[in-house]
């Protein structure tokens, strides 16, 4: 039977931790903790189902949920955000980016997005009947060519699909970025749909920038976000988005008829852990900088590059030392070698490039990095040797 993907296969995050699964590799592919949450969440998670919130949610998301990421996103970037008419719960992050393309996006109109682009983004575009424009991302660095996304659009362009902290590149975005995404799609009218998922996660003293807080871009926007990625909890499947209340009602259209609403008593839980501890992201920086700095230093002098990383809970490391032309192939190396799980980054591409990078995950123990360091170090050992 003929179905609308059928070009597309399995995600390159499923493919990699099944092979990891099956070698007994060290799974620093797909982008998961493999420590323990904080059990007090565990705890409310508890209270809130023994409390008898296990029907269904109301389909916009909890009203005190929404009201205490109001009071977060008042704290964090100082704005004013109508917990009823702008904010939405999700199942998870993917689920805000799906809706809002069905919803904005029609047959035989165009969304830009940034390679290497989040796999999830163009298959929605292509679902929803448009098609997924791919500039790629400039060298060296993976920084905007914005002369580039001039050219690239055009009058069916309805959507910019922006990242940052950007996965998989391990790049933030600058107020400047924000700048000149506002300047070419205004005249347009183009909305924009801003991933920051990782908002919290920014390196090096920087700060992120939100598509919110930016003056005119605020007013086209949709933002989403992930309680797992601040949680250290995937499997949550908890996100949001944030919008002007036009560009919600549109979203909430779809929303209804997708998941409809998300798991109520992880709401509750949610939203009292915030009530407890409304700062809860904020010691996310420090936390994975220091796992980025010890992985960095313990591959120091092993012949692999690791370009420190601006923002999100990956590293990319630098392979072109090794003189292997496929990112693929390395990964695959790595995997069957050092044991150790990969993300090559090609099938980010529309049109791969001869980029000799793949990503690592440091959203992990202190002792999975340093066996996998360890690894690594083996393995570039021995490859030096040959």
């Amino acid at each position: 039977m003929a179905g609308k993907l059928d070009d597309v296969g399995t995600t390159i995050f499923t493919v990699v931790s099944r092979r990891a699964r099956e070698l007994d590799a060290l799974n620093l592919g797909q982008g998961f903790p493999d420590y323990d949450i904080d059990p007090r969440l565990t705890e409310l998670v508890a209270a809130a189902m023994q409390a008898g919130h296990n029907q269904y949610a109301p389909m916009e998301g909890l009203a005190v949920l929404r009201e205490r990421i109001a009071a977060k996103l008042a704290a964090r970037y100082g704005l004013r955000i109508d917990p009823d008419a702008q904010i939405t719960v999700t199942l998870g992050a993917t689920e805000a980016i799906y809706s809002t393309v069905q919803a904005l996006i029609g047959p035989g109109d165009e969304a830009l997005a940034f390679d290497p682009a989040y796999d999830s983004y163009e298959p929605a575009v292509r679902l929803a009947g448009g098609r997924c424009i791919r500039v790629p991302l400039a060298q060296p660095g993976f920084r905007y060519d914005w002369d580039r996304v001039r050219a690239a659009l055009s009058a069916r362009t309805r959507l910019v699909l922006f990242n940052s902290p950007h996965n998989p590149a391990c790049t933030i975005a600058g107020s400047g970025d924000l700048d000149e995404l506002a300047r070419i799609t205004s005249a347009r009218g183009i909305n924009v749909l801003s991933d920051e998922v990782y908002e919290h996660v920014v390196f090096d003293g920087a700060r992120h920038a939100s598509v919110l807080a930016h003056p005119e871009l605020a007013q086209r926007s949709v933002a989403v976000f992930s309680f797992g990625k601040t949680l250290h909890a995937t499997g949550l499947r908890v996100g949001y988005s944030v919008a002007p209340a036009p560009l919600t009602r549109e979203l909430r259209k779809v929303h209804q008829f997708n998941t409809f609403s998300i798991s109520h008593p992880l709401q509750h839980a949610i939203a009292a852990y915030l009530t407890e501890q409304p700062r809860c992201g904020e010691g996310l920086t420090q936390f994975f900088q220091a796992k980025r700095d010890r992985l960095r230093g313990a591959l120091e002098g092993s012949g692999f590059v690791l370009p420190p990383a601006q923002g999100t809970y990956f590293q990319l490391l630098d392979f072109s030392a090794f003189a292997e032309p496929d990112d693929r192939a390395f990964a695959e190396r790595l995997l069957n070698e050092a044991r150790v799980a990969t993300i090559p980054l090609s099938p980010f591409y529309a049109r791969p490039e001869p980029l000799a990078f793949v990503r690592l995950c440091i959203a992990k123990r202190d002792s999975t990095l340093d066996e996998a360091a360890a690894r690594l170090r083996a393995f570039a050992a021995a490859a030096g040797r040959a």
